[in-house]
């Protein structure tokens, strides 16, 4: 084994240790789609093209991952778009 493929290796292992998190969006029927793009931007650091991306998959498919990361960096993303009265968890 070759010391570079030996690195991609180790470089697999320790990513698989680092568990990523994710905050996932749910649609519901109250929110509106600026309102819903607007939080994404301020919670999420989205840009408006993401938000507005995300927002249709919610709408069209129910749910949607809007963030991924560390937990420590995910809650209060989440806990500020519950805030706004959307409905999301981490995962």
């Amino acid at each position: 084994m070759g010391s570079q493929e030996k690195t991609q290796e180790e470089l697999l292992i320790k990513e698989d240790v680092v568990k990523q998190n994710e905050i996932v969006l749910f649609n519901d029927d109250v929110n509106t789609f600026d309102h819903v793009i607007d939080t994404l931007i301020y919670a999420c650091d989205h840009t408006p093209e993401q938000a507005e991306q995300c927002s249709i998959i919610v709408h069209y498919k129910g749910k949607c991952t809007v963030k991924t990361g560390p937990y420590e960096d995910l809650k209060p993303r989440c806990s500020k778009l519950l805030q706004a009265g959307l409905s999301a968890e981490i995962v």
